[in-house]
């Protein structure tokens, strides 16, 4: 079976992220014990089972690299483009930046990724509430993990420095466990797997000051695939339309 082939990508789809073996084999026991006690329980097992293994899967992603480019922290449903104040732990200043929020539902690939080559020169957790992720107040009051990126490119006009970038997870009304596998000083590429959020969530993106982002309210992202800014791009803010 060769790499791009269908069958490679229908296995691939269904990857499984390590985070999500051992609450499988939890579903799966309760749906064991749920059989034994009364058949039709243990058939709801199956399907809670079924679902633990679709919520953990973590397919690879293909990431466009070009310098400039910012690729999607994380999958999801853009809820909100606008300017807001970076985290105060995170050092970057209280003036607002361009903010893009992705609200993850239960559904979705909770694997957050790399929005460029960087290095993450800070980390902060923040405890807070758990109030559903996809309002605005989420991004304030909600726990959160915070992270400061310096881009990494390689363009002598990028190296002089277009201003770091902040990703933030999130938790939300149904999540109870930030994940990040990443430490402060590491350097990642563009799309790579830095941490994960179980289970509904939020991923915050704060672009660098005078960024226009390429993605509008409503739209779809694929973490580590979809281009929702272009620090080599002079183009206004995207408008656009449900059809």
């Amino acid at each position: 079976m060769r790499l791009g082939t269908p069958e490679r990508l229908e296995l691939d789809y269904f990857k499984v992220n390590r985070e999500g073996w051992r609450f499988i084999a939890i579903f799966a026991v309760v749906t064991l014990l749920l059989f034994w006690l009364w058949e039709p329980l243990g058939w709801l097992g199956v399907l809670a089972t079924v679902w633990c293994v679709f919520f953990f899967r973590d397919p690879d992603r293909v990431t466009p690299i070009r310098d400039g480019i910012v690729v999607a922290p994380a999958d999801g449903i853009v809820v909100q483009v606008t300017d807001a104040p970076p985290p105060p732990e995170l050092d970057m200043g209280d003036a607002p930046l361009p903010r893009i929020s992705i609200f993850l539902n239960v559904f979705d690939v909770h694997v957050n990724r790399m929005p460029c080559d960087g290095r993450i020169v800070r980390t902060h957790y923040r405890p807070g509430k758990f109030v559903n992720a996809a309002l605005d107040k989420a991004s304030v009051d909600n726990e959160r993990m915070a992270l400061r990126v310096e881009p990494d490119f390689q363009k002598p006009d990028f190296q002089t420095g277009q201003g770091d970038m902040a990703v933030v997870q999130i938790a939300g009304l149904v999540a109870r466990r930030i994940i990040l596998w990443s430490n402060q000083g590491d350097q990642l590429l563009a799309g790579q797997r830095f941490g994960m959020i179980r289970f509904g969530s939020r991923t915050d993106l704060y672009l660098p000051p005078g960024t226009s982002p390429l993605v509008i309210p409503g739209q779809r992202m694929i973490g580590g695939e979809t281009v929702v800014a272009d620090l080599a791009s002079s183009e206004a803010p995207r408008a656009g339309v449900s059809r």
